[in-house]
């Protein structure tokens, strides 16, 4: 066999146990954004939820082209945290298909990743333990 031929390795990719994911919601007003917030950092889902400005969104509901004006949340979780944020996430959104977008990111500053993850550890169990 020609080496050209030969099939290239792809290297294995393997998750840590825990790392930072960054959740994209967008919400209908302030109100609904500060409650999510409050809700998701107190019960320690997440370690940080950024609340930004309105923005206007353009989409296809049902057939029909809308727009509105959201909020949208930036949701600072790890990957231990993850499907009970996003859990909590849904039940406390008021849409009936919320967006709930999960991002991995590539890189991430290693003392802002720790403190995150110390930050989402379950309080009842204390630091330094899931």
């Amino acid at each position: 066999m020609d080496p050209a031929d030969r099939p290239v390795p792809e290297p294995v990719r393997i998750a840590p146990p825990d790392g930072l994911l960054l959740i994209l919601s967008n919400v209908p007003d302030q109100g609904v954004a500060a409650t999510i917030a409050r809700a998701l950092v107190d019960e320690r889902l997440a370690a940080c939820v950024n609340v930004l400005g309105a923005c206007r969104s353009v989409y296809r509901w049902k057939g029909e082209v809308e727009e509105a004006d959201e909020v949208t949340l930036l949701v600072k979780t790890t990957r231990r945290r993850h499907a009970a944020c996003q859990e909590r996430l849904k039940a406390l959104h008021p849409y009936e298909v919320p967006e709930i977008v999960t991002i991995a990111p590539d890189a991430v500053w290693p003392a802002y990743a720790h403190w995150a993850i110390a930050e989402t550890r379950a309080a009842a169990r204390g630091r330094g333990q899931d």
